[in-house]
């Protein structure tokens, strides 16, 4: 390793972090992670809804490619008094790492998964009569559970003509405790914001009819992180935000009025050099042919670690802070650039594919552009091999979390 602390029994850094990354033996291509940015953007996110909104930290997708429980234990510190995650699994990794705070279950739940999140105390989202009659059927003791309206996704949610009903239904089940009703905003990060204002109308409609009914949400939300900048008149009890917390905004429309940091840095190295004569053609299909002589530069990053393959002859890599084009198509496990115009590259040499590197910066919006896609789906795509490194307390404990992470993943295949 590039430098090593001691871990006590229970795997704790017993000795001061380091201020440098350690990269563990062997890895040639990992994301370094900034809990320090996460934390600052919860309390930033914190500070802009004010005292009496609850935040609920979304850290699903293994918290957007970042690492459920760092980021989650990080997000509780910071401010975050719930968790949301979509698969039951994630709750239960919560909870096995010994995180107790309340954890909201975006998702379905297959009847096989209602012994689960008793047993673990998970809210469940609930949008079916059958879900809510297992749940109390099997319950000991009462189950907060979240109803949630479909106000415009068309997509997971109870039909608003439903819900008073449905939630007259359910409360009188026994154990069942409706805690919370929820929505979510479709296009709260377009210019146009019609449509978000005919959900959030909507959504206010359906919550009046059900306390008019004699019923009491104590903890209705609907704001996600373009909601919670762009119609701040509906954080309600609590917020939902995810992109923020990792110092991205959804969209130029919905950059929030306080500032982000970028927690994710995607790294790897030079691992051989080659000089090409012109008219040499580079990778599968021989898509790239060398117009002149170049020095190209073999990088052990490939979409096998979720790096896209549609970047092909689009995008670049940052060496010594300069562009490195990509050239030729991006194999499963490596790529190549070219490095004539960069002087002075070696073997080892780091790598940045997403991040910073002296004055020049790649964001995972511009991956993301070159990909034809989001960058939501650039940094939670990013795949197990692909080991975390994390940045806490300005310095670097001993990746236990990446290397745990490395080998659930050789256990896996």
């Amino acid at each position: 390793m590039m430098d090593t602390v001691a871990l006590d029994e229970t795997g704790e850094v017993s000795e001061p972090a380091t201020r440098r990354p350690i990269v563990p033996d062997g890895v040639v291509t990992w994301a370094e992670i900034n809990l320090d940015a996460i934390a600052r953007n919860v309390q930033a996110i914190k500070e802009f809804v004010g005292p009496d909104t609850a935040l609920i930290a979304s850290v699903k997708a293994n918290a957007y490619g970042h690492g459920l429980r760092p980021v989650a234990r990080v997000a509780l510190e910071a401010g975050a008094t719930w968790l949301a995650v979509h698969r039951v699994q994630a709750a239960i990794a919560l909870r096995e790492a010994g995180i107790m705070a309340p954890i909201l279950l975006l998702g379905h739940i297959p009847p096989s998964g209602i012994r689960l999140i008793l047993e673990h105390r998970i809210t469940p989202t609930l949008v079916e009569a059958e879900t809510a009659r297992l749940i109390s059927a099997q319950a000991t003791h009462p189950v907060h559970v979240h109803v949630k309206v479909d106000t415009g996704m068309s997509r997971y949610g109870l039909e608003p003509e439903w819900a008073v009903d449905y939630v007259r239904d359910i409360a009188r089940l026994p154990h069942i405790v409706v805690e919370g009703l929820f929505s979510h905003f479709a296009s709260a990060d377009e210019p146009n914001l019609e449509f978000a204002q005919r959900q959030w109308l909507r959504f206010q409609g359906i919550l009046q009819a059900i306390e008019d009914a004699g019923f009491s949400i104590p903890m209705p939300h609907i704001c996600n992180s373009a909601g919670l900048v762009t119609m701040p008149e509906a954080h309600l009890a609590a917020v939902r935000p995810g992109l923020l917390i990792y110092g991205m905004a959804p969209s130029s429309e919905s950059v929030p009025p306080f500032p982000l940091r970028r927690a994710l840095t995607l790294k790897s190295t030079v691992t051989k050099l080659r000089d090409l004569e012109a008219g040499s053609t580079i990778s599968y299909g021989r898509t790239f042919t060398a117009e002149r002589p170049m020095r190209a530069a073999l990088i052990p990053l490939g979409y096998g670690d979720g790096y896209p393959r549609l970047i092909s002859n689009r995008g670049y890599l940052l060496i010594h802070g300069k562009k490195a084009p990509i050239r030729g198509r991006i194999c499963m496990d490596q790529l190549v650039v070219d490095v004539t115009e960069i002087p002075d590259v070696r073997v080892e040499d780091e790598v940045v594919a997403i991040g910073r590197q002296g004055e020049a910066e790649i964001t995972a919006e511009e991956v993301g552009a070159w990909a034809e896609t989001i960058h939501y789906e650039i940094t939670t795509g990013l795949l197990p091999q692909v080991v975390r490194i994390y940045r806490h307390n300005g310095g670097y404990p001993a990746p236990a979390e990446g290397l745990e992470q490395w080998a659930s993943y050789l256990r896996a295949v």
